[in-house]
């Protein structure tokens, strides 16, 4: 896709430029596009990443489970912690209180040693006041310490409420506050220290608290200072603007002033010489009072002048800097200019050059027009050559991106080779080029010397042979690489073809495919029927396997849980030895504490009797002397009370003082966190100072420079103000001052700094140390994290080994316990036997004394008969009646003994029977013993096959990782590589290909390439690393099935020996003899039954053998069927997925292609219609009024139509296409719906297996309507591609029609050209050339119309081809869905059928199991057996197809690891073409870059050599030195062909040496794969022994069963014997029948007693039941308060969290208000920084308007300097003018007026008019040199000049109301025209102006419009410097417009406004 579209933008790219040759090159890419889309389609059938998702979800499931397992860990190690530390809690809280008794029995006994000593000290005390009072206070102050040093370790007993848990935490926070504590004691004994120095402790206070008051101070000072500072500032700035204002005032007064006193003086002169004399004195007072204001103001002007000469100084400096930095900027312009200029002459003379060239060629061309035409051509030819190349190139990028097809990889390497063949070609061209122009340059410079020297042509003749012949050659070897271009493109069409044939190709192996998965897909649905059937009994036994397992994971779960708690219990037992031990050691010593103080007492009692010995003896003498020494008595007395007061105060004393040093360590412990605080506190303000010290340095810098400033200005006032000098130098001393105490200040704090600054580093390289410690404990404890995880791991496969164990010793106890159970009875037996032995013994013993009693009864008797032959015969009775009571004796005791000799017969009997039965459980003993040793033996075998088995998965994986990391390595260098390299690659390709664009798409081609393999290889490492994974989970499945199985076996066998000793149980019970009897009753009935049994038994044997053999047959086709089933399954979903992506997608692709296309094509077709249009108005435009116009519009309007009809058709084409994609989208919704059927059929066909046939009839004819179908798309595909062809056809016709378009209208245009230059000579050519013109046009429009109907012909066909598909799509669904309908109700039917028979088969069963009840007994073990030999034979084929699946999955592996191999081998031959390739590159740019400089070098050279000498011969040695440059160039490339071919041949080896390096790792595994091979060959071959062994106990089994059934049936023949028998002995029997009931009786008494007893047995057992629950309620009571205790514990520790939370919180609050603090110091340092920004900026501008007002000032004064002695021109002229108009006699006047006018003096006048006309000239002179004031300009009216009678005064009097009356009202002026001299200040004043100003003006502009202007006074007539507006009614003379400041301003005549005009003229008249 990516290269079609690539190809497709750089056709249409041409196509934009060049229309004619792009519809040929698009036809050819469609065509490559639909060989693409195909190729595609293939390979997207091929390779489907469906695996990827199940692989997923596998790892998801494994993930799961261990995430569960690991939580299941969690919790029970868990529970074991809760549970170990009750327990600990409880023995702990057990031991604490026996620990508390101790301490209390320990504090009792110490007390009353303690009240012990105390009676002892007294006694002591007194007996030595008696001797001597000497020791007592030793023993004081030992008991003293005694006492306290027991109170404290009794305190320190009672704290211990802690838990072990807590006592480990807090063993941490004392070895943490260890350290603090041995801090703190240093800083106490310091402090201490100073508290004995005592006073130095108040001295430390004071000193803090004077540097506290210090610091304020300082603060307080700063603070003042920069308020003063800011004070001094604003009162320095208030008084400069003061001076200012005062000094614009005074300027404004003083010039008020001498304005008034000059309009003073003007009314005095004009008044006259009356009151000259008067006012002489107040004049020359005035005058002097002027000149002192003068002199005061050049005065001040001077000032001023001075202050403006120092502004412009400094602003000359700023200026000069300024130009300075300008200079630099113009000589860095001028430097870039002369660069450009460089840069231009460079190219001027690349220009020149190719000038000279061009005037060489015309030149040549002069002199020869032969030898350089081939050349030009020449040239062109290479051009088209480069052209060629850059196409071939792009055919090569294009098939560059089909390289994954193997069948063009060989077409591709030939192309590459062609490639490099005219990349050759070309480069040898370019060669061949540059000489060319080196041969050009030559004739250029041969052409010169031609010039110079005409006697050289016979030289130039043979050189132009010489070139002539170079350009023939050129030419043909020009020729010859084009018939090689020819060659190639006949190449390039054979490889276009052979693209056809093989998607052909392709196309019959998919018709092919399609037929084998038709028939595939019936031999599926025959399968899915056994295979459903097959998956339902699967289930049932995973149901049952998975309820066992369950079971078992149960027991597994309970067992590792006891296991866990019988550990936990251990360890807590260990532990609770352990403390039992310690505690037992420290009874001990309190033991023998509690002796010796128990000797201590022995010993005190005995002190205590001395001493009451000696106290008696001591009271036996002061009785003596008692009256001798009273007084005596009682001082001694006092003394010793004195002395126990004292004794009694000491301890106090001490107590007190032990208090008063714990307050004092505790208040110097508070005293010290205060001072640390303080020291914060400190550190914080040193801070603050440090800042303030900053800003006060910035502020003294700023100081310093107002100093300097404040400095020159009061330079520059120090005349007039001294006062602000010295309040100035005031200023300056206290600031020294200040500064002074501030260095001093500053000094201390910098010492506190920097010992602060000490102190901080050293706390940084603290918790610098601590990070290191921190950072070494964490790499520690990832380390131990990682041993824990390994351990971990270790720990889990212990585990499941113990588990393994566990089920193993489980089976082994079950099994133990059913031997002991049986040993038990056995032993059971063997005490009965002895117990009937001693009871035999007994009676033997009996027999034997009865037997004796007999003897000597028979003495007896004998006797008598002797007596009684010689007794009287009275007593004969007497012997008759002993006699016969001794018979009666006698006959009892031979009853008596016939009883015992019979239960002696049956005692014998059982112990028989009880032997037999001992044996046969000996022998079923031996038997178990060597099952289990088998079992064990296979256990062992099966672990060890697991251990290799999972050794070698480990290897695999290994290698696996091995080989994905070795691919991740080798993506990474590619990528890199390719990120690398391909920027300078397509860099190289763009500088060289002529197209850009083209360069842009491949490179982003490649990237998309590249991105998509890096793509493709991750997700291949995904499906590997799945694909492992699941190989582990199988071989743990096999692994637990294997396990599974094996405890099922053992059960069977469990239950198959509990039935055999349940038989003999039942045998060897009392109630047999009676079975036996009614059984021989049963037998003759039974026997019938048995015989008919036999019949069905038969035939139900044969039906079982008939349907094995077909089971055995079934299951080989079933194993046979299921490998190519999975196989076609596997294809079938390829096809499927390659039949919707490629059948659906591609299609959908195909016409979305399709759909672009035509887009474009509108696209093309609207702009054709554009031109047309275009061309139309040009030819309407060119030819509107000929007659040929007339009939070319007229064909035109026809070609429209035609057009318009083409156009329609196109639209009906878009339609069908439209329609086309409409049943392209159903025919996709129809497949779905047919893959929805065929879901359901599949789900109908597992349900119903009788209806398979008619199924399978059914499913063939819907596999021919699918492969119609598909038939159909194929036929479909076709009439698309045809219809490609005719959208194809129809646009090479749209552009022929177009260029013919284009070539008639260039010929309509030069005719309407000549018509309009020579329309007669046209006149007569008209009727041939349109007669020819139509006759042309008319053949074309027929030719469009035939192919117009062909094309419609062809959209009819294909139109009802479309509805024949769709008509036959619409059949298909029907009769699918008739066939759909018609097999449901079949399934219906069946179904009914299927339920009558199991109705039917119901009863049957039910008859059976009537019947077949009697003989279930001996069928069970049978059916048993059979059942074990076919869970066997499953278990064998379940392992057998696992190893299939295994192998299958191992050999995908390995196929996908080969494709992986493959893709990188791949990547790396590309990788190195690239690099060879890139190699090449640099060689080309090192060769252009050395030709280059060559030619440079050579240039030079020539123009050197041309410049000094002109003759051949050194021109030839040039030529000799180029050639040999050419050699060296030559040798250069050479050269660098080999380095290239040296490197290719190292990048072979080295692929040579990659591909060794692969064979040999592929010998390697497949040696392991062997090996491996072997392994489980062998492992089959001994589970193949196994089954046969199995085969071998079956048949023996059978066997045993026959040899039973022969047993009963000479049992039954014996039995008929015996009833014979019994008939006879009935009598006997009947006798012994009485002896049995006897029997029966003791029997059932005994059964009554044993019963008795069971109940007995129930009672104790239901007791101990009750007492175990009472047990486990205790326990739980026991467990549910330990667990509220651990709640309370968490709740505590919970509130300390919360608690310590809260602080943090508060902590965190502080540290926001402190770096709030900082942020609002920050923000006021940026403030006073804005602040003083905006001060210096203030000063600028102050600066810029004292530069205004000094210019405004200068203005004023030159001004005021201009305007003393100036005089209106146009006034004097007119007065001049009037002057000569007026009579002779009365011109006089007018004279005497211009002198007023002027100021002269009448005495003057009058000297004037006495003199000659010299004077006058004088006074001509004079009047002219200098005027006074200004006249309105009045231009003289025709009327004036006719009145010349009138006297002058009159006429001017005239005059002035003419001017005052205007006749026409005057235009109003707008503010604009007012201001004609546009200066700045006045615009600015107009805009500054109020509204009401303005008002005001013109209302008195209106009031005194009929005043003259000329004669107003100063506030009416105009203003000085007062821009306000004119009214409407003032007059728009030039004269009355504002004086600016530009204009001279004059004062005019001060009359008063109340005077009329009239007075005014006659007041002037006077004059």
């Amino acid at each position: 896709m990516s290269s079609w579209l690539g190809g497709l933008g750089s056709g249409l790219g041409q196509s934009l430029g060049q229309v004619g040759g792009s519809l040929a090159s698009l036809t050819g890419q469609i065509s490559n596009f639909t060989k693409d889309m195909l190729m595609e389609g293939t390979e997207e059938a091929e390779d489907l990443p469906n695996s990827g998702r199940r692989e997923i979800e596998a790892i998801h499931v494994i993930l799961r489970s261990e995430n569960e397992r690991l939580k299941k860990l969690c919790t029970d190690l868990e529970e074991k912690h809760e549970a170990s530390e009750l327990q600990i809690k409880q023995q702990s809280t057990s031991y604490r209180n026996q620990l508390q008794q101790k301490e209390v029995e320990i504090s009792h006994l110490k007390a009353r040693q303690i009240a012990l000593q105390d009676q002892l000290q007294k006694l002591q005390t007194a007996a030595q006041s008696v001797h001597s009072g000497a020791g007592s206070v030793t023993a004081t102050t030992t008991s003293s310490s005694f006492g306290y040093g027991i109170s404290h370790h009794a305190s320190a007993f009672h704290d211990d409420d802690m838990d072990f848990n807590d006592i480990i935490s807090s063993q941490q926070e004392i070895n943490r506050l260890s350290n603090e504590v041995s801090r703190l004691e240093s800083e106490v004994g310091h402090w201490k220290h100073i508290a004995q120095a005592q006073g130095t402790h108040s001295s430390d206070q004071s000193e803090i608290c004077r540097l506290q008051n210090i610091i304020k101070e300082l603060k307080q000072s700063l603070s003042q200072e920069i308020d003063d500072h800011q004070h001094e500032m604003s009162v320095l700035q208030n008084a400069h603007q003061q001076k200012l204002t005062e000094v614009t005032r005074r300027h404004r007064g003083e010039l008020s002033d001498y304005e008034e006193r000059i309009e003073e003086l003007e009314n005095l002169l004009h008044q006259g010489g009356s009151g000259v004399t008067s006012t002489d004195h107040s004049k020359v007072y005035k005058m002097q009072k002027s000149q002192v204001l003068q002199t005061e103001k050049v005065e001040s002007t001077k000032k001023i002048e001075e202050l403006e000469d120092k502004i412009k100084d400094i602003t000359k400096k700023l200026t000069s800097a300024e130009n300075d930095r300008d200079i630099l900027k113009q000589e860095q312009e001028q430097l870039n200019v002369e660069k450009r200029q460089i840069i231009e002459q460079y190219e001027s003379l690349k220009l020149e050059i190719s000038k000279l060239q061009t005037s060489a060629v015309r030149q040549s061309d002069t002199v020869m027009e032969e030898g350089i035409l081939p050349l030009s051509a020449s040239v062109e030819e290479v051009r088209r050559l480069q052209q060629a190349l850059s196409d071939a190139e792009n055919e090569i990028m294009r098939l560059n991106s089909l390289t994954q097809d193997k069948n063009l990889a060989e077409d591709n390497q030939k192309l590459k080779m062609h490639v490099q063949v005219l990349e050759k070609e070309k480069s040898l061209l370019s060669q061949e080029k540059e000489e060319l122009q080196i041969t050009l340059s030559k004739l250029n410079n041969e052409h010169e010397v031609i010039k110079s020297t005409p006697s050289r042509d016979m030289n130039l003749d043979s050189e132009l042979y010489e070139l002539r012949l170079n350009l023939e050659a050129k030419q043909q070897e020009l020729n010859q690489s084009i018939k090689e271009k020819e060659t190639l493109m006949a190449e390039l069409e054979e490889l276009d073809k052979q693209n056809q044939e093989a998607t052909e190709h392709v196309i019959l192996i998919k018709d092919q495919l399609s037929k084998q998965q038709s028939e595939g897909d019936s031999i599926i649905r025959k399968l899915k029927q056994d295979l459903d059937d097959e998956k339902k009994r699967i289930h049932l036994i995973e149901d049952d396997k998975m309820n066992i397992t369950k079971e078992l994971d149960e027991q597994k779960e309970r067992l590792t849980h006891s296991e866990l708690i019988l550990n936990d219990l251990h360890l807590s037992k260990q532990k609770l030895e352990n403390q039992v031990e310690d505690l037992v050691d420290q009874l001990s010593k309190s033991q023998e504490n509690n002796i010796s103080l128990q000797k201590e007492n022995f010993e005190l009692k005995e002190h205590i009797r001395q001493s009451e010995e000696e106290l008696s003896r001591v009271r036996y003498e002061l009785t003596l002397n008692q009256d001798s020494n009273s007084s005596f008595k009682e001082d001694l007395l006092e003394e010793r009370e004195a002395k126990i007061r004292n004794l009694k105060q000491n301890p106090m004393e001490v107590e007190q003082l032990n208090e008063n040093l714990k307050r004092v360590s505790f208040e110097l412990k508070m005293e010290n966190e205060k001072l640390v605080l303080t020291c914060e506190n400190l550190r914080h303000e040193l801070e603050e100072s440090i800042a303030h010290n900053k800003q006060i340095f910035e502020k003294n810098t700023i100081a310093e420079t107002l100093q300097s400033e404040k400095g020159q200005i009061e330079a520059e006032l120090h005349q007039a103000e001294k006062r602000l000098l010295e309040e100035a130098s005031k200023y300056k001393q206290t600031i020294e001052e200040l500064s002074n105490a501030h260095s001093l200040d500053t000094s201390a704090l910098q010492l506190e700094l920097e010992h602060l600054i000490k102190l901080n580093q050293e706390k940084n390289f603290e918790i610098t140390r601590l990070k290191k410690n921190i950072e070494q404990l964490e790499t520690d404890h990832k380390g131990t994290k990682e041993i824990l995880s390994s351990r971990l791991e270790d720990q889990k496969q212990l585990a499941q080994l113990l588990n393994e164990k566990e089920i193993f010793i489980k089976k082994l106890k079950e099994n133990n316990s059913e031997l002991q159970e049986e040993l038990d009875k056995c032993s059971q037996a063997l005490r009965k036997n002895e117990t009937l032995r001693q009871a035999l013994e007994e009676k033997d013993r009996n027999l034997g004394s009865m037997k004796e009693e007999n003897n000597h009864l028979q003495e007896e008797l004998e006797r008598l008969r002797e007596e009684q032959s010689r007794a009287i015969p009275v007593a004969e009775q007497r012997v008759l009646d002993s006699t016969t009571e001794l018979e009666s004796e006698v006959s009892q005791l031979n009853v008596i003994k016939s009883h015992l000799e019979e239960e002696i017969k049956h005692h014998q009997k059982i112990i028989e029977d009880q032997n037999q039965n001992k044996m046969q459980l000996l022998q079923s003993l031996q038997e178990q013993k060597k099952e289990m040793d088998e079992f064990k033996y296979q256990h062992e075998q099966m672990n060890i096959t697991h251990t290799q088995v999972c050794l070698e998965k480990d290897e695999e994986i290994k290698n696996l990782q091995k080989t994905i990391e070795q691919i991740k390595a080798q993506l990474h260098e590619e990528r890199q590589d390719i990120q690398t390299e391909n920027s300078d690659i397509f860099q190289k390709t763009k500088v060289q290909s002529l197209n850009i664009e083209n360069g842009s798409e491949k490179h982003d081609l490649s990237k998309a390439e590249t991105e998509k393999l890096v793509k493709g290889l991750e997700e291949r490492e995904l499906q590997i690393k799945l694909l492992n994974e699941k190989n582990i989970s199988l071989t743990k499945q096999i692994d637990q099935l294997s396990k599974d199985e094996v405890g099922k076996l053992t059960q069977i066998i469990q239950q198959k020996d509990s039935e055999i000793q349940a038989l003999h149980a039942r045998i060897s019970s009392a109630s047999y003899a009676h079975e036996v009897a009614h059984l021989q009753q049963q037998v003759q009935a039974y026997s019938m039954e048995r015989e008919q049994v036999f019949a069905v038994l038969n035939e139900k044997t044969r039906e079982n053998s008939n349907l094995k053999t077909e089971y055995h047959k079934i299951m080989d086709i079933v194993a046979a069927k299921e490998a190519a089933l999975t196989k076609l399954q596997d294809e079938n979903k390829k096809l499927s997925a390659g039949f919707e992506s490629s059948g659906g997608q591609d299609m959908f692709r195909t016409v979305q292609n399709l759909s672009r296309i035509i887009r474009e094509k509108d696209i093309e077709i609207d702009a054709l219609s554009q031109k047309c249009q275009t061309l139309l108005a040009v030819l309407q435009t060119s030819t509107p009024g000929n007659e040929v116009g007339g009939v070319n519009s007229n064909q035109f309007e026809e070609l429209l139509q035609e057009r318009d009809k083409l156009k329609q058709q196109v639209k009906k084409m878009e339609e069908w296409k439209q329609q086309v994609m409409t049943t392209v989208q159903n025919m996709q919704h129809e497949s779905a719906q047919l893959q929805e059927e065929l879901h359901q059929l599949q789900a109908q066909v597992l349900v119903d297996s009788d209806n398979n046939s008619k199924l399978q009839v059914d499913y063939t004819g819907l596999i021919q309507s699918y492969e119609q179908n598909e038939t159909k798309l194929k036929n479909f595909g076709q009439e698309l591609a045809h219809v490609q062809h005719s959208i194809g056809q129809l646009c090479n016709t749209k552009d022929l029609l177009l260029g013919k378009l284009d070539i008639m209208s260039p010929q309509l245009s030069s005719g309407s050209s000549l018509t309009y230059q020579s329309a007669e000579s046209l006149m007569a050519g008209k009727p041939t050339g349109s007669s020819e013109s139509s006759q042309l046009l008319q053949q074309e429009i027929e030719e469009l119309r035939k192919s117009l109907q062909e094309k419609d012909s062809m959209i009819r066909t294909l139109q009802e081809n479309n509805h024949r598909l769709s008509d036959s799509m619409a059949v298909s669904s029907e009769l699918e869905r008739k066939e759909h309908e018609q097999t449901e109700s079949e399934i219906k039917q069946l179904k009914e059928k299927q339920d009558v028979l199991q109705n039917l088969l119901k009863e049957k069963d039910l008859l059976i199991k009537v019947k077949s009840d009697q003989l279930l007994s001996s069928n069970e073990n049978f059916t048993n057996k059979v059942h074990e030999n076919e869970l066997l034979k499953q278990a064998v084929t379940n392992l057998k197809e696992r190893t299939l699946i295994l192998e299958m999955d191992i050999s995908k592996l390995k196929g996908e690891n080969e494709k992986i191999v493959e893709t990188s081998r791949g990547k790396e031959t590309e990788y190195q073409a690239l690099q060879e390739t890139n190699m090449k590159f640099s060689m080309m740019l090192r060769e252009k870059e050395l030709e280059y400089s060559s030619m440079k070098e050579k240039a030079v050279a020539f123009e050197q050599l041309l410049k000094e000498k002109e003759q051949t011969g050194e021109l030839n040695q040039l030529l000799n030195t180029v050639k040999s440059m050419q050699e060296t160039v030559t040798f250069q490339q050479e050269r660098d062909q080999v380095t290239l071919a040296l490197k290719q041949k190292q990048m072979e080896n080295s692929t040579l040496q990659n591909e060794v390096q692969h064979l040999r790792d592929k010998e390697l595994r497949l040696n392991q794969e062997l090996q491996r091979l072997r392994n489980h060959l062998l492992e089959s071959e001994d589970s193949y022994t196994e089954a046969l062994a199995a085969e071998d106990r079956e048949a023996k089994l059978r066997k045993k069963v026959t040899a039973l059934e022969e047993k009963l049936v000479s049992s039954s023949n014996a039995m008929e014997n015996a009833s014979h028998q019994a008939n006879v002995q009935v009598e006997s029997l009947q006798e012994q029948l009485n002896m049995v009931s006897k029997q029966r009786d003791e029997t059932a008494l005994q059964l009554s007693v044993s019963r008795e007893q069971v109940k007995q047995y129930a009672t104790s057992l239901a007791n101990l039941q009750m007492v175990l629950e009472h047990f486990q309620q205790e326990e739980k009571a026991m467990y549910s308060a330990e667990l509220e205790k651990q709640k309370q514990l968490i709740t505590d520790w919970k509130k300390k969290a919360e608690n310590l939370e809260g602080k943090v919180f508060s902590l965190q609050e502080r540290l926001d208000e402190a770096n709030a603090a900082l942020d609002s110091a920050s923000r006021l340092t940026e403030q006073l920084d804005l602040k003083e920004e905006q001060l210096e900026e203030l000063k600028k501008q102050n600066e810029l308007r004292q530069e205004m007002l000094d210019d405004a000032q200068k203005k004023l004064m030159n001004l005021v300097n201009s305007t003393e002695g100036k005089v209106d021109k146009t006034l004097m002229r007119n007065l001049f003018i009037g002057h000569f108009h007026t009579p002779k006699t009365k011109r006089q006047e007018v004279l005497r007026l211009m002198g007023s006018i002027l100021g002269i003096k009448k005495e003057e006048m009058e000297q004037l008019f006495s003199e000659d006309q010299g004077g006058v000239t004088r006074w001509m002179t004079g009047w002219l040199g200098g005027g006074s004031k200004s006249v309105p300009n009045t231009p003289l009216r025709p009327n004036q000049q006719s009145v010349l009678n009138s006297s002058f005064s009159e006429l001017f009097v005239k005059f002035l109301e003419t001017e005052s009356h205007p006749s026409i009202p005057p235009p109003k002026l707008s503010v604009h025209d007012m201001k004609p001299l546009d200066s700045p200040g006045r615009r600015k004043l107009d805009a500054n102006i109020p509204l009401n100003f303005k008002d005001g003006a013109a209302s008195r502009a209106g009031r005194r419009a009929d005043v003259s202007p000329f004669l107003a006074p100063r506030s009416a007539a105009i203003p000085l410097i007062d821009p306000t507006g004119l009214g409407p009614g003032e007059p728009g003379h030039p004269l009355l417009k504002p004086i600016s400041d530009v204009l001279p301003t004059f004062t005019p005549l001060p009359v008063s406004p109340d005077n009329s005009a009239g007075v005014v003229l006659k007041d002037l008249l006077k004059q």
